[in-house]
């Protein structure tokens, strides 16, 4: 069977990673100078807004997959901008808590982060960034990527 080149074109998900990996590279390139990537931003902004949370519950919170999110927390730990400790009610669970060097690189990267915000805003239109956002939030609360889903 070959693969039909404008199904191809018309394929969501390929749409949707592309236009993530471009918006990815926009925003890494304002926060660089923090020493954050577009990832590591959100953990530690995550962190801060929602308090301590196991390293499970922070990868469901940020629909990241745990492995992918260890890879992301090792440099913030090294930094010292997280700290990962045993969870007091289950040892064998780890928590993660946002420090005082990260609060710190936080804010100097939040500011880069809304001089991006404004200008992909510039660019896309404050309305459809608006839509945008919605849209993608409400297709992140389908259950397309439970475990449970049917196939």
């Amino acid at each position: 069977m070959r693969v039909d080149a404008k199904s191809f074109q018309a394929c969501n998900c390929l749409t949707v990673r592309q236009a993530a990996r471009h918006v990815t590279q926009f925003y890494d390139r304002f926060l660089a100078l923090s020493g954050l990537r577009t990832t590591q931003f959100s953990i530690l902004a995550r962190l801060q807004e929602q308090g301590p949370m196991t390293i499970n519950a922070l990868a469901v919170n940020l629909v990241l997959e745990r492995t992918t999110l260890g890879r992301n927390i090792l440099p913030l730990e090294r930094d010292g901008l997280i700290r990962i400790e045993r969870a007091a009610s289950d040892r064998r669970s780890k928590v993660i808590r946002i420090t005082k060097r990260g609060e710190r690189r936080l804010e100097d990267a939040f500011k880069r982060w809304v001089e991006a915000q404004a200008r992909f805003e510039s660019a896309f239109g404050r309305g459809r960034a608006s839509d945008l956002r919605s849209l993608l939030g409400a297709v992140t609360a389908t259950e397309l990527g439970g475990a449970d889903a049917a196939f």
